[in-house]
């Protein structure tokens, strides 16, 4: 599967214990998101495109209307990196 180099960065933000927060206005559609790391840093070049992407490819997933956090696919799609070490 070809992930994008801001595509990782987000997945190994979320494999590393991050979560995704979005915001809804008056309609059901997602209008805003915001990554942020274990640490409460916030991922600045993380948009709506990346987020659709990675909703799409169903490498994130949000359960009970929480925040997105990895999936289990996103977890196998991941490569490793020497400096993400949890």
């Amino acid at each position: 599967m070809n992930i994008s180099r801001n595509e990782q960065r987000a997945l190994h933000v979320l494999a590393l214990g991050g979560h995704i927060l979005h915001e809804r206005e008056n309609s059901p559609r997602i209008t805003a998101v915001t990554c942020v790391t274990r640490e409460g840093m916030i991922l600045s070049d993380f948009d709506m495109t990346i987020f659709s992407k990675l909703r799409r490819k169903r490498l994130i997933a949000s359960r009970s209307g929480g925040p997105y956090r990895i999936s289990k696919r996103g977890r196998l799609s991941v490569r490793a990196q020497l400096d993400n070490q949890g």
